[in-house]
């Protein structure tokens, strides 16, 4: 099944070159900043686009995944619905066309007529990515494949998106807004049993080149399943493991435990925290950032007290979080817990509701 996973990274690489181009194609970026401008018409023309981009990006997963899995791109999942409505009132529904020009020719619909801006966007959707990976392809895991859904958070953190600043200095590592907080958030549960299988985090905007001032993204993954765990941050911690020991000794004499939040935590939750991890405690933007400093080691947990975050903010982290030997609980029902139930937390479940669920990870 190393196959599935290893398209899933084709198309989150994909999504976020799109994510870029709607950045740094100058057709495009004009109708991001469109928001700026003082007319109704504008601010509703932006949020049509920024709804358009996240769309776009869902739908060439689901496509992609469909054309390679035949079946799995009905069990794609996510957040935006690819019916829209343009300034004549006429419903469309955006999917992908077999051809570039058939794409751009349903986009303008959307864009009311802008043809450059759509024939933008629709050469960068018809793109091909070619993205190996030495260790996914050697693997050799069998999971059916009728067991599968997908959750797919297209672009996390929407506003640091639309917002663009890239300048924000990071706090040992951890960026509190940015470009960097921006994630493309792909999670493979078990439909059966709800457990995260296989999950993709996608950062488009990593990294820039201070001369051309162009992005460069990362790309972390995992796997979870019968006891196999494999993912891609485990070279580069058998690495580095000698260097930080000595380092993360130190830390651990003063603040045993690091925790990143939401910028908007409540402040019984930042002060309970502090008890614990001294100054090791920081705000950061997106449910999907988040999650991945954890991953990336820049944090041993993630807690977010407040109860609206979703399926397609989590499954992802969950699965690569799991591979790695963790995962995201819910923490009302840790909190409510007898400490005599032992340290068998209640994992988040992806084919079921959850009730009011805030995370811990």
């Amino acid at each position: 099944m190393s196959d599935i996973l290893l398209e899933l990274l084709r198309v989150s690489e994909k999504a976020a070159n799109i994510a870029r181009a709607c950045r740094q194609q100058e057709a495009l970026f004009q109708l991001l900043i469109e928001e700026k401008k003082g007319a109704e018409k504008n601010k509703k023309f932006a949020a049509d686009f920024k709804t358009l981009a996240d769309v776009l990006v869902q739908e060439v997963i689901k496509q992609n995944m469909e054309n390679k899995f035949p079946g799995l791109g009905k069990k794609v999942f996510g957040e935006e619905s690819n019916e829209f409505t343009n300034d004549l009132g006429e419903k469309i529904t955006v999917e992908l066309q077999s051809t570039e020009k058939e794409t751009a020719e349903l986009l303008s619909r959307v864009l009311n007529g802008n043809m450059l801006a759509s024939e933008a966007l629709a050469k960068v959707v018809h793109e091909d990515v070619d993205l190996t990976d030495p260790t996914l392809e050697s693997l050799e895991i069998s999971i059916p494949q009728e067991i599968l859904g997908i959750w797919v958070d297209p672009i996390d953190s929407t506003y640091q998106y639309i917002k663009g600043s890239a300048n924000v200095k990071s706090n040992q590592g951890v960026f509190p807004s940015g470009l960097q907080c921006v994630t493309i958030l792909i999670g493979v549960y078990d439909l059966q049993t709800g457990l995260p299988l296989m999950g993709v985090i996608n950062q488009p905007f990593a990294s820039q080149n201070l001369t051309t001032l162009r992005w460069t993204g990362q790309c972390y993954w995992g796997l979870s399943y019968m006891g196999n765990n494999i993912h891609s941050l485990q070279l580069a911690i058998s690495k580095s493991n000698s260097e930080t020991q000595t380092e993360n000794s130190d830390r651990e004499s003063s603040n045993p435990f690091s925790a990143v939040i939401s910028t908007s935590e409540k402040d019984t939750i930042k002060t309970a925290l502090s008890d614990v991890c001294g100054g090791s405690v920081f705000p950061a933007a997106g449910a999907g950032y988040k999650s991945l400093c954890v991953v990336q080691g820049l944090a041993d947990i993630y807690i977010f007290s407040e109860d609206t975050t979703y399926k397609w903010d989590s499954c992802a982290a969950h699965a690569i979080l799991r591979a790695m030997g963790g995962g995201i609980v819910d923490m009302k029902e840790c909190l409510e817990r007898s400490p005599d139930t032992g340290l068998d937390l209640p994992q988040l479940l992806y084919h079921v509701e959850n009730k009011a669920a805030r995370e811990c990870k």
